[in-house]
């Protein structure tokens, strides 16, 4: 059975998608500082199983389910914030 965990599920709006928000979120499952808009998420240390963590966090926030395909096509902030705005 899956439970849908998106922010509209919960009863509120979900958050306009931005290149910031992405970096927090790289910056907070990968525990390091230096992440930038075109940082890529496996050359900083990522695996799959940590870009899950990125998956289900931009599904909360952002209420957009993207798939792991989606994160390897788009392994940058910039660039799934860009993936995160078109799924909408």
């Amino acid at each position: 059975m899956s439970v849908d965990t998106t922010a509209s599920a919960a009863g509120r709006s979900p958050a306009p998608a931005d290149t910031e928000g992405v970096v927090a979120m790289f910056r907070r499952v990968l525990e390091v500082d230096e992440v930038s808009a075109d940082s890529d998420f496996f050359l900083l240390g990522g695996d799959s199983l940590v870009a899950t963590r990125v998956l289900s966090a931009v599904a909360r926030t952002y209420g957009v389910e993207l798939t792991f395909a989606d994160f390897l096509d788009a392994p940058t902030p910039e660039r799934l914030a860009a993936k995160i705005a078109a799924a909408r």
